[in-house]
C-alpha cells in the first residue's frame, strides 16, 4: 500500500527527471540531462561517448514513456508518475534498472575521467548535482554509494541503487 507521505517524495522525485522545470517529464528532459553532462565534463556531443550518451537517454525516455505515458501524448505528467509509473516500477524494479541502465552506463563513461571504470565520490556527485539533485543530497548520496570507503563509485554500486531510490517505499 502506498502512503501519502511515500506518494509525496516520489513526486518530488519526479523533479530529477523534470529537467526544465515545465511540470512534465517528456524526451527533451532526457536529452537536456545528457547535454548537461557532456557540458560539465567537456565532453563533446559528436565524441563516441557523447552518442552513447544521447543513445542512453533516448533509450531510458522509451522505456519510461512506455510505463507511464499513459494517454500517449508523449509526456508524463506527476500524476502519471506517482501513481502510474511508480506502481509498476514498484512491483518490478528490475525493470527500471534495465531501462534505465543504458544511460546510466553511457553517464558513468562520461563522469569517469580517468577511464577506470569507476568515478570518483566527488564525480558522482558532479554528476547528481547536474541532474538537479540538491547538492547536499548529491553529496550525501554519492559518499553512501561508497559502500568499501575506497573514494571510488562502480556502475554495479549504481544501477541498482538508482532503481531502489525511485522504487523502494521505506
Amino acid at each position: 500500500m502506498v502512503s501519502t507521505d511515500y506518494e509525496r517524495r516520489i513526486a518530488a522525485r519526479f523533479a530529477t527527471f523534470d529537467q526544465d522545470g515545465n511540470g512534465w517529464i517528456d524526451r527533451e528532459d532526457f536529452s537536456a540531462a545528457a547535454k548537461a553532462l557532456l557540458a560539465e565534463f567537456a565532453v563533446p556531443a559528436r565524441s563516441d561517448k557523447g552518442q552513447a550518451l544521447y543513445a542512453g537517454a533516448e533509450a531510458f525516455w522509451q522505456g519510461m514513456a512506455g510505463i507511464a505515458d499513459r494517454d500517449g501524448d508523449q509526456r508524463i505528467t506527476r500524476e502519471e508518475f506517482v501513481t502510474g509509473a511508480v506502481k509498476r516500477l514498484r512491483d518490478n524494479p528490475e525493470r527500471f534498472a534495465e531501462i534505465a541502465r543504458p544511460f546510466l552506463h553511457a553517464a558513468l563513461a562520461v563522469a569517469d575521467t580517468d577511464a577506470d571504470g569507476r568515478l570518483t565520490v566527488a564525480d558522482t556527485a558532479r554528476v547528481l548535482r547536474v541532474l538537479h539533485v540538491p547538492a547536499e543530497l548529491a553529496d550525501t548520496v554519492a559518499h553512501a554509494l561508497d559502500t568499501d570507503s575506497d573514494g571510488t563509485i562502480a556502475e554495479p554500486d549504481i544501477v541498482p541503487a538508482f532503481a531502489r531510490y525511485f522504487t523502494v517505499a521505506e
